[in-house]
C-alpha cells in the first residue's frame, strides 16, 4: 500500500476526507461556488455561506443529490480543492484511495463515484472501493467480519440506506429519497400554509436544529424564523413553536420506520435473533434529532444503539478498514464488466 492513502465519503451534504499520514478527517460541506460559470469562487463551508443568497453570476450547487453524482465535473473540481487542502495545498502523488459507495444504486451510479477520483488532475497510484454500509459498520465499533448479523440505519441528508450485514458482506439493502432535505421542506411548507411566511432551506434546517423532536410536541420551546410574507410581500419574522416542527416531520419520521420494517420482515431467521440481541445501529447527520431512537424503540420493539458523531461514522470506517491488515478484505478494485 502507498505511503499516503485517502479514504472518500462523498455525502449529499457533507464530504469527508481521511488522510493517513496525519491520521486526520476533514469533514465540509459538498458544495460548489462557480462564478461566471467557469471560475471557482468559493467551496466548502465558506460556499455553504452564499447558499440562497449569491448574485446571478454566482451558481452555488451541491453537486450530489439523493446520494449519487447529478454533476460530475462540479464533483471532481470540488474533490481536486479539497484534496489540496486536506495536504495544506501541496500536491501529493503516487497515493491510494478508497471510496465508500451506496449499494442499492445502479452500476453506473456507482462507477461515477470511482470515475470521479480517476478522472482528477491527482497523480495516483490506486483506486479501491468499499460498500458504505460495511464502513458504516466498521465506524461504529461492529466487527464486521463476523457471522453476526448487524442492522445499520444510516439517516444522510436527502436519503436514508438500511442494511443488513453479515460476515463481511450485505444481505439486504434499502435505500430511500428520505432524510434531513425532507424534513426541512416539511417544515418550509407546513410554516408557509400556517403563517404565509415563505422561508429558505436554511432557516427550516435551523429550525429543526433548534425544535425537531420525535416523540415530544412541546408547545413553549419556541424559535424565531426569518422570511417574506406572501400576502404582503415585505419581511417578515415569526416565532414557531416545537409542536408546529413536531408535526410537519412525524409523517416523514414514521416512513423511514416503516421501510425499516420491510428490511426487518426480510431478514433470514438466524440473523433476526441477532439483531434482537444487539438492536439498530443508527448513523448519519439527520440521526440526531432528539427522541429519533426511543420513536424507533417504541416502534419496532427493538433497542436503538445511538453512536458518537454519526455523521463521521463512514469516514471513521473506512479509516479503520485502510489501517486494519485483518479488513483489507473488505476493499475491492471493480473491475469494467461490472459497469457494463
Amino acid at each position: 500500500m502507498a505511503q499516503h492513502v485517502y479514504g472518500v465519503d462523498l455525502g449529499t451534504s457533507n464530504i469527508k476526507l481521511y488522510n493517513s499520514s496525519g491520521d486526520t478527517v476533514l469533514n465540509e460541506k459538498n458544495i460548489i461556488a462557480i462564478k461566471n460559470r467557469k471560475e471557482v469562487f468559493s467551496f466548502g463551508n465558506s460556499a455553504f455561506d452564499m447558499y440562497e443568497k449569491a448574485p446571478e453570476n454566482i451558481e452555488v450547487s451541491f453537486p450530489l443529490k439523493f446520494g449519487v453524482i447529478a454533476d460530475i465535473q462540479n464533483m471532481e473540481t470540488l474533490f481536486n480543492c479539497f484534496y489540496k487542502k486536506i495536504n495544506g495545498g501541496k500536491n501529493v502523488t503516487g497515493a491510494d484511495f478508497c471510496i465508500a459507495v451506496p449499494t442499492d444504486v445502479t452500476e453506473v451510479e456507482k462507477r461515477a463515484f470511482y470515475d470521479v477520483i480517476m478522472d482528477t488532475r491527482i497523480k495516483l497510484h490506486k483506486i479501491t472501493v468499499v460498500e458504505k454500509p460495511i464502513a458504516d459498520a466498521a465506524g461504529v465499533g461492529i466487527d464486521v467480519n463476523s457471522p453476526n448479523g448487524h442492522l445499520i440505519v444510516n439517516v444522510g441528508y436527502d436519503t436514508t440506506e438500511i442494511s443488513v450485514i453479515s460476515l463481511g458482506g450485505i444481505v439486504l439493502s434499502k435505500l430511500i429519497k428520505t432524510g434531513g432535505s425532507r424534513l426541512d421542506d416539511a417544515i418550509c411548507n407546513i410554516i408557509r400554509k400556517k403563517y404565509n411566511l415563505v422561508i429558505g432551506s436554511r432557516s427550516a434546517e435551523q429550525v429543526k436544529i433548534a425544535l425537531a423532536d420525535a416523540i415530544n410536541e412541546d408547545k413553549d420551546k419556541t424559535a424565531m424564523t426569518y422570511g417574506r410574507n406572501i400576502v404582503t410581500g415585505l419581511p417578515n419574522a415569526r416565532e414557531i413553536s416545537g409542536e408546529l416542527v413536531h408535526e410537519a416531520i412525524s409523517e416523514i419520521l414514521h416512513q423511514i420506520i416503516e421501510n425499516i420494517k420491510v428490511i426487518l420482515e426480510r431478514t433470514p431467521p438466524e440473523l433476526s435473533a441477532d439483531i434482537i440481541a444487539r438492536g439498530i445501529y443508527l448513523t448519519g447527520g439527520s440521526s440526531e434529532i432528539k427522541n429519533i431512537d426511543k420513536l424507533i424503540t417504541s416502534e419496532t420493539g427493538l433497542k436503538v444503539n445511538v453512536v458518537e458523531k454519526p455523521s463521521e461514522s463512514v469516514i471513521r470506517g473506512i479509516a479503520k478498514i485502510v489501517k486494519e491488515p485483518e479488513l483489507s478484505g473488505l476493499m475491492y478494485i471493480p473491475r469494467e464488466k461490472q459497469y457494463d
